[in-house]
């Protein structure tokens, strides 16, 4: 079963016999399927009235546990944003009344960013549709080779997380 890479890979392999573009079959194939899954992720979110961005920062505050709070400096290391966007987008979120500002308890200098009630069930369903919509992408792989390749990728990605 031939795809695009293979096609890709064909074409240069010819064009440069003495160049290894092995690379390519593997990483051609991330890109291209990064690309696939924006779409289908922007699409399952755009049915929760949600975009990517904002789910984001919606779930490092679910992820968080009781009382699903972070302090801006958190969302910003968990979202790898500048501050001012992380700011933009919290006034965003409070707006949409997904999420509340209040003081910090410990520090009246500063603030928290709370998940409101409807940012928790809003995240929460765009979760579980997000999930069974990459099961159904993932559906011809089976488990041994799911755990497999996310093995291998977490081998090739830990470098640039660390």
């Amino acid at each position: 079963m031939d795809d695009e890479v293979d096609r890709l890979v064909a074409g240069w392999r010819a064009a440069l016999p003495d160049l290894d573009v092995s690379p390519l079959e593997v990483l051609s194939r991330v890109t291209r399927l990064a690309r696939h899954l924006d779409r289908q992720r922007s699409a399952v979110l755009a049915r929760h009235d949600l975009e990517i961005w904002a789910f984001d920062v919606l779930s490092a505050l679910r992820r968080s546990g009781p009382p699903y709070e972070l302090s801006p400096g958190q969302l910003l290391a968990q979202t790898l944003v500048t501050s001012g966007t992380m700011t933009n987008r919290i006034d965003r979120l409070e707006e949409r009344e997904l999420v509340r500002r209040r003081p910090d308890a410990a520090d009246a200098r500063s603030v928290r960013v709370q998940l409101t009630p409807t940012g928790r069930r809003r995240v929460d369903a765009a979760l579980a549709d997000l999930v069974a919509r990459e099961d159904a992408i993932l559906g011809s792989v089976g488990a041994a080779d799911r755990s497999t390749l996310a093995a291998l990728l977490r081998q090739v990605l830990a470098p640039f997380d660390g």
